[in-house]
């Protein structure tokens, strides 16, 4: 079975999927999560103000005071619901462990699951988009690993692509630790090495210096370095500079074997990139052509040129 046959389990804030459960009654389907993302990934859905025992429909809430520790309260009556939410999301977080999630999708804006810039009213009753949703918070402090996302950000293309590389990197790098060996994680880290250099040359650098101390190194202590190094790397967002870069150090695996047409061919297409007249689907379709043609075997098992299912469409933006 290849990556992109296995599905992959995503926790969703509740509404995103069409389920009635906000606060007017209402929902925030997002088609594009569940029509085009969802062939490729399995929801466990979450509404944290109904699973805490809140109604639908409800009075609607926001929060208020300290931007690092609000008040969830009720916005006419000051009914505060803090204390009840808290209580149900560090139990929450716990169950949701037993679902093996490899990231979640929040509802931006929301008081509970919002991941960033919620709004935060002060005495005076002037608001700070500075806040983090109640459950959101509780989420990312449990899974500091996780990849997460806001659904509003996935309409931004750049976001979107780097959230997905997110779940498809770390859904096979949990595939190498929950039973690893030198020669998996050594796999790993090669067949990923040019997607980290997009993402960053620095960090890559650096865990391939730690994966040389592997043998010298307790297991468990390895993995936990190296996952927060590759996660740290894939949080950065891929640049055409970086793309650049990955794509010329590719060019030199041909060096010996392409013709000067061939080597010309590339260099255009890989300007046309830089200068944003083509996508970058267009270079790395001309650079598989290549590995075809000439069976170069180190950039066969690259995952920088097949990262996600290419229906997604992710790399084709100028």
């Amino acid at each position: 079975m290849s990556d992109f046959e296995k599905r992959i389990t995503i926790g969703i804030s509740s509404c995103l999927l069409g389920n009635k459960v906000r606060f007017d009654g209402g929902h925030k389907h997002d088609r594009y999560i569940t029509e085009t993302l969802g062939r490729y990934l399995t929801f466990v859905p979450v509404c944290p103000e109904v699973e805490c025992g809140l109604p639908i429909p409800r009075e609607a809430m926001r929060l208020v005071g300290d931007i690092e520790a609000p008040r969830l309260v009720t916005n006419k009556t000051g009914v505060d619901h803090t204390e009840r939410m808290l209580s149900w999301a560090r139990k929450r977080v716990v169950e949701l462990e037993k679902e093996n999630l490899i990231g979640f999708i929040f509802k931006n804006r929301s008081p509970s699951s919002g991941m960033m810039r919620v709004k935060v009213y002060d005495r005076n009753n002037v608001p700070q988009a500075v806040g983090v949703g109640l459950f959101a918070r509780a989420f990312q402090e449990h899974f500091p690993m996780l990849p997460t996302e806001e659904e509003g950000r996935l309409h931004d293309p750049l976001l979107r692509e780097n959230f997905i590389e997110q779940i498809f990197v770390y859904q096979r790098w949990r595939e190498v630790a929950d039973s690893p060996t030198a020669a998996k994680l050594v796999a790993f880290h090669t067949t990923h090495k040019l997607l980290l250099f997009s993402h960053s040359e620095k960090l890559t650098r650096e865990m391939g210096r730690l994966m040389a101390q592997a043998g010298s190194l307790d297991l468990d202590v390895f993995i936990e370095r190296y996952q927060e190094l590759l996660m740290a790397a894939m949080r950065l967002k891929p640049t055409v500079k970086k793309h650049v870069n990955v794509l010329m150090h590719m060019m030199g695996y041909f060096k010996k074997v392409i013709s000067a047409d061939e080597k010309q061919e590339m260099l255009t297409v890989i300007d046309q990139f830089r200068d944003n007249i083509v996508p970058l689907i267009v270079p790395v379709t001309l650079i598989n052509h290549y590995i075809r043609k000439y069976q170069e075997p180190y950039l066969m098992q690259q995952h920088y040129l097949n990262p996600h299912p290419v229906e997604l469409k992710l790399r084709n933006h100028a």
